[in-house]
């Protein structure tokens, strides 16, 4: 399964200059706030919860929170996915992959999704 994301930067500047990481903690952890540099980061982030949820096929909601999916990086910087308990055996999750981009005022996610 494949979802693909794209987030306007200017769009999650001004909700971070508005609400500081108060913004951040209502799709982020603690953890994932630590690594959020700024703007064009916490735009990242937010394009691989919604890429996420797409692979899935059911969206942010009822089925999959924004903290059923956990960003953590690698000891080489790479962007990756830990899913919560509910969604790996709801969805039979075995493995996935995760990409994330910037370009100008956008970034871009795709997430891939390999079940059993």
């Amino acid at each position: 399964m494949i979802g693909i994301d794209l987030t306007k930067v200017s769009r999650m500047e001004r909700l971070i200059n508005r609400f500081g990481d108060k913004a951040l903690k209502k799709f982020l952890t603690d953890e994932e706030i630590s690594l959020v540099k700024n703007h064009k980061t916490a735009s990242g982030f937010w394009a691989v919860k919604e890429a996420t949820s797409k692979a899935l096929g059911v969206g942010i909601g009822a089925k999959c929170s924004f903290f059923d999916i956990v960003i953590y990086k690698t000891k080489n910087g790479a962007p990756k996915i830990k899913l919560s308990d509910k969604i790996i055996k709801s969805f039979n999750i075995k493995d996935t992959s995760v990409s994330i981009t910037h370009d100008g005022d956008y970034a871009i996610a795709v997430v891939a999704i390999e079940c059993y």
